[in-house]
């Protein structure tokens, strides 16, 4: 069966992705300090209505509340027992938001489990491998049509991702990291070290989310250009760094700039745009009428 996300890269489409899901989930009442997972099961109405604002501002491409959706990830939630359960049901609360938009796809979002992996840490990495798969799993049973493995700083932990992904599923995964360090990760990887390494992984695109400042992703797309790897990048920077604002962070990036740097991240290389932290769907619909300004040339 052919992939309709392979399809779509594979026809040169510059794809939109959506904006953030724990900072909007934030603004709708979620607790700080709180998982944004546990609102699958406790304000699913709430999810659906975060993805379908997404989808009508024009993303392409919905990624599911379960970047925290390990179980190592998810002990100490009280559903820590249903991480399962958990996977398959975000991926049809954004299946059944993004009905409303035709050919949109669902991106199933896997995140870092919050441990370290040995030596730096206590995490052995078959047992996250394990873990992976079983959330990639999940997600494939869910029915999303790709695998987003996000916001990494490790290529060790990224590769445990990838590997149990693999072992579970066929689907195709996109990597991205977040370099928090300028140009770097904390761990000190730069985007040509991640194409090089997954380059004969299998995996079908790779690129940059979360991080610092718009110039700084502008940067990270050019090197991964750059890597001449042949992998379509992937963008999604949050609004901004924040800003305390009371007992608030504030992202003060608007609509309007995220739309100007998306045709630059698009003119560098950038095959898939979006936003992370901070991003509404007021950031996404700019994205995408700067996209279609820029496919419209």
């Amino acid at each position: 069966m052919t992939n309709r996300f392979l399809e779509r890269l594979q026809a040169g489409d510059v794809l939109i992705a959506d904006g953030a899901i724990g900072t909007n989930l934030q603004i709708a009442g979620l607790k700080p300090g709180a998982s944004p997972e546990d609102w699958v099961f406790d304000q699913p109405e709430k999810v659906v209505a975060l993805h379908r604002a997404f989808a009508e501002a024009g993303s392409d491409l919905i990624l599911t509340d379960t970047f925290g959706g390990t179980y190592l990830r998810l002990k100490g939630s009280p559903y820590a027992d249903r991480a399962a359960e958990m996977n398959r049901r975000a991926a049809a609360l954004a299946r059944e938001a993004s009905a409303t938009r035709a050919g949109a796809l669902i991106g199933g979002s896997m995140g870092p489990t919050g441990i370290l992996l040995q030596p730096f840490g206590p995490l052995k990495y078959g047992e996250a491998v394990t873990a992976y798969a079983d959330q990639a799993k999940a997600l494939a049973d869910g029915g999303v049509d790709l695998l987003v493995i996000e916001t990494y700083f490790a290529l060790d932990e990224a590769k445990a991702a990838v590997e149990g992904a693999q072992r579970a599923t066929s689907l195709p995964i996109v990597v991205s990291f977040s370099f928090d360090r300028g140009v770097r990760t904390m761990m000190g990887v730069k985007p040509a070290q991640v194409a090089a390494t997954f380059k004969p992984l299998g995996v079908v695109a790779v690129g940059a989310n979360c991080g610092t400042t718009l110039d700084n992703m502008l940067q990270i797309v050019q090197e991964y250009a750059a890597a001449d790897s042949g992998f379509p990048i992937w963008a999604k920077p949050n609004a901004g760094l924040p800003v305390t604002h009371g007992d608030r962070a504030v992202y003060e990036i608007t609509p309007e700039q995220m739309g100007e740097y998306a045709v630059r991240f698009v003119q560098a290389g950038a095959r898939i745009a979006g936003g992370c932290c901070g991003s509404t769907p007021a950031h996404v619909a700019a994205i995408a009428r700067a996209a279609k300004h820029i496919a419209a040339k």
